[in-house]
């Protein structure tokens, strides 16, 4: 079922793909996905081991904001070492991975939406990577001085440091996703199942479910860092309205 309204098939798109092609061009599309991922990976591990990226970006944060880090098991730090390659590695090859998922799709989709592809893939890609540089700057920062902050002065904050990974990854990725929303309401309304006017009604229902959001995804409960973490989930909002409005226009005019 093609994912925009249709327009006539060409004699290629008429010629139907069998199960086993299927199968067969899935099969491609998964192994030139590994392919970027090993590419990222190793271009990663440069960074990691060449360049002291553990050092100088992910630890930066942590140590600019007073937190002492400390490794509790025999091979906790080449863990470490590995768990941030491969992470960096997902981030710098996500483009090219999804852009084989879209490569995937595209033999199902007729002449007047391939088009759309390579655009789809810029602009998701692009979302992806302004969330996580986002979350980087803006929010890890800020949470991590309230935490650093916060408490006692008789409790000293000796951080573990696979318990930082997994924060860290998890912002990062949580912010990442989250900035697709204009990307995600674009395709909506260029199939017809999103409207602005539907966007509008339910806005103040959005704002709502962006601060109960912020609220499970922000580890700590002050209300700055959660807000921090909301002001640009109201922003794409509305800019998904917007996008919506172009969406929808398209859609119409198919």
């Amino acid at each position: 079922m093609a994912l925009f309204k249709k327009k006539k098939k060409t004699e290629e798109d008429k010629s139907d793909m069998s199960f086993l092609d299927h199968l067969g061009e899935l099969r491609k599309r998964i192994i030139w996905a590994l392919i970027w991922l090993i590419i990222g990976s190793i271009i990663a591990g440069v960074l990691v081991f060449e360049y002291k990226f553990i050092d100088k970006i992910f630890l930066r944060q942590a140590l600019d904001a007073g937190l002492n880090l400390q490794n509790l098991k025999p091979f906790g730090q080449p863990f470490l070492f590995f768990k941030v390659t491969v992470v960096m590695g997902i981030i710098i090859s996500f483009p090219m991975m999804l852009f084989q998922l879209w490569k995937f799709v595209a033999p199902g989709l007729y002449e007047n939406e391939k088009r759309w592809v390579r655009v789809i893939t810029f602009f998701t890609s692009l979302c992806f990577l302004s969330g996580v540089f986002f979350a980087y700057f803006v929010l890890i920062p800020s949470m991590l001085a309230f935490a650093a902050s916060f408490g006692s002065e008789q409790i000293k904050n000796m951080i573990d440091i696979n318990e930082y990974f997994g924060f860290v990854t998890m912002i990062l990725l949580a912010s990442g996703i989250l900035f697709e929303m204009p990307m995600v309401s674009f395709v909506l309304s260029r199939a017809g199942i999103l409207t602005p006017k539907l966007m509008r009604k339910y806005r103040r229902h959005a704002i709502v479910g962006i601060l109960i959001l912020a609220a499970i995804l922000t580890p700590t409960p002050d209300p700055i860092s959660q807000l921090i973490f909301a002001s640009p989930l109201f922003i794409l909002y509305e800019l998904s309205i917007l996008i919506a409005v172009f969406g929808q226009k398209k859609y119409e005019n198919t």
